[in-house]
């Protein structure tokens, strides 16, 4: 559902206003609803961003934060999954994690939904990516396809089952694209 104003709407309205299910985004003066995730994209979002805390959150080197909403550069995004490196998570005065991320992930995952056009959620990735990100991922479920977004780089797409998946240099493993969509097995 995209809602579009006579006049864009200032971002700090927009941070004013109530959190919408499913999440809006605020993008060009623009409000945007996000589609309503259905199973494949709940699956992999949940699975997959607990594969990459187990992996990550134990020595304390990054962690992966489902529908996290992060604002920078004149933007408020959420991520299917935003995944910060440890130093970068926002803490406030108690030294607890803050409520309000204003900076971009390092590592941004995003899950295209059926019917959902992979459009604007590229123009997300790539924003993230000139704003620090060391990589995005677009998660095509019914091709069984990974795009793989570096900065300055040309955009790769992983889609053999055995491929093994272009990972950030903070991510100690190796996940294949058969591991990745074998998450949705039952």
């Amino acid at each position: 559902m995209v809602q579009t104003p006579v006049r864009p709407v200032p971002l700090e309205t927009f941070l004013s206003l109530p959190e919408t299910e499913p999440a809006s985004e605020y993008v060009d003066g623009r409000i945007i609803q996000k589609p309503m995730p259905q199973g494949k994209h709940s699956r992999l979002q949940l699975d997959f961003a607990t594969v990459i805390n187990s992996v990550v959150r134990p020595e304390k080197v990054a962690c992966a934060f489902p529908e996290l909403r992060c604002t920078f550069d004149g933007i408020s995004i959420v991520p299917d999954i935003a995944v910060f490196i440890w130093s970068r998570i926002p803490t406030d005065s108690d030294g607890e994690i803050a409520n309000v991320f204003p900076l971009a992930p390092d590592w941004t995952i995003e899950i295209l939904s059926p019917g959902q056009r992979p459009t604007r959620v590229t123009k997300n990735i790539l924003r993230c990516l000139r704003n620090g990100a060391e990589m995005g991922w677009l998660m095509d479920p019914e091709d069984r396809a990974v795009f793989v977004y570096r900065a300055g780089q040309e955009v790769e797409i992983v889609d053999e089952p055995e491929a093994v998946l272009p990972l950030p240099m903070f991510m100690a493993m190796e996940y294949r694209v058969e591991d990745l969509f074998g998450l949705l097995k039952l």
